[in-house]
C-alpha cells in the first residue's frame, strides 16, 4: 500500500547538482501541520520528509552544542536513499561568540569527530563559522580566523560575518587567501550591517535567508520566533534568484539556506527559489500547499 511519503517521493539526482536549496534546521514544534502532516507521530522521520523536496539541509542545532558522532549517523541514515542530499553543520558557538576562553584541542576533536560520519560519506556539504555582527576586521578578529582555519584544516570552511569592514578589498582578500567562502546574508539592516550581493572568496557560494522582520530583530524583548517571522515577497525571491545565478556561474557549488523558519516560511521560499532556479515545477508537501496557497505557482500538482 502506497503511503503519503511514497507519493510526495523525489527522484534523486545523480551527479550532486551545483546548486543545492534548503531550510536551516527541520526540528520546528509549529511546522507539523503546516510543513509535516497534522498529528505526525513521534516516529515520523522529519529529517528523511525534508530529503524528498530538497538536496540539502543546514544543521543549526550543532551551533547550541557539540553533538556525539552517532547524531550524525542517524542524519545519515535519514537521508540514506537520497544519494545527492547533502548537510551543512553550524560550527558550535564556542568557536565563534565566547571570548571568555579560546576553544581547547579537546572541543576541536568532538566537533571533528561530530561530523566525521557526514565527512565519510561525502555528505559534509559546508561547516559554517557565524559570527556575531560586532566582529568586525580587527587583529583579535583575524587571528580567531587564522586559529579555527588551522584547527579544520581539511574541511569546506563557510564564515558569516554581519559587519561591513569584511566586506572591502581588505576584507575579501583576507579570506580568500585563506581559502574561507564568504556567506551572502539577507537580514535587516544596520548602519554597519553587510549588504545583500554576490560575493564569493573560495570554491563554495553560500545564501543565507533570515528574514527582513526589522522591528523584531533589533527588539531585546522580542523571541526566536518573532525575528524569524518573514516570508519573502516575489519581487524579493527574484532578486535572490538573479544573485544566486550569478554565483552559480562562477562557483563550484552554491548552497541557499532559508532561515526565516516560522511556520514554514522557510520552506516556502526554499521551494519557490527551486523552482525558479531549476526552471520546472516541484513537489510540495501538501500541508504546506494549503498553508501558503501561492505555492500553486510552482506545484508540480497545479499544473495539467
Amino acid at each position: 500500500m502506497r503511503t503519503l511519503f511514497d507519493e510526495q517521493a523525489r527522484t534523486p539526482k545523480s551527479p550532486p547538482p551545483r546548486v543545492v536549496v534548503g531550510p536551516a534546521g527541520w526540528s520546528y514544534a509549529d511546522w507539523e501541520g503546516v510543513v509535516y502532516p497534522e498529528g505526525s507521530a513521534r516516529s515520523f522521520d522529519r529529517l528523511a520528509w525534508i530529503a524528498r523536496y530538497f538536496d540539502m539541509v543546514e544543521v543549526n542545532s550543532t551551533f547550541y552544542r557539540i553533538p556525539a558522532p552517532r547524531s550524525a549517523e542517524k542524519w545519515a541514515r535519514s537521508v540514506a536513499g537520497f544519494p545527492s542530499f547533502v548537510f551543512s553543520v553550524k560550527a558550535w558557538q564556542g568557536f565563534t561568540h565566547d571570548d571568555s576562553r579560546a576553544p581547547g584541542d579537546a572541543d576541536v576533536a568532538a566537533f571533528r569527530a561530530a561530523v566525521e560520519p557526514l565527512r565519510a560519506e561525502s555528505r559534509l556539504g559546508a561547516v559554517l563559522l557565524q559570527f556575531p555582527f560586532f566582529f568586525d576586521f580587527s587583529d583579535a578578529a583575524r587571528e580567531r580566523l587564522e586559529r579555527l582555519r588551522d584547527a579544520f584544516a581539511g574541511l569546506p570552511l563557510v564564515v558569516e560575518v554581519r559587519h561591513d569592514s569584511w566586506t572591502d578589498d581588505r576584507g575579501l582578500a583576507f579570506l580568500a587567501d585563506r581559502s574561507f567562502s564568504i556567506a551572502n546574508v539577507d537580514m535587516p539592516l544596520s548602519r554597519t550591517s553587510v549588504r545583500p550581493g554576490t560575493l564569493r572568496t573560495g570554491p563554495i557560494a553560500y545564501v543565507r535567508l533570515h528574514g527582513r522582520n526589522a522591528a523584531a530583530w533589533f527588539s531585546k524583548e522580542a523571541g526566536r520566533d518573532e525575528k524569524y517571522d518573514y516570508l519573502y515577497g516575489e519581487t524579493e525571491v527574484e532578486e535572490w534568484v538573479s544573485r544566486i545565478q550569478k554565483l552559480r556561474d562562477e562557483a563550484e557549488r552554491t548552497f541557499v539556506v532559508a532561515n526565516n523558519h516560522f511556520r514554514g516560511q522557510a520552506v516556502t521560499n526554499a521551494l519557490e527559489i527551486r523552482a525558479r532556479l531549476e526552471g520546472r515545477q516541484v513537489d510540495v508537501p501538501p500541508p504546506l500547499l494549503a498553508a501558503y496557497p501561492r505555492l500553486e505557482r510552482v506545484s508540480r500538482r497545479s499544473w495539467p
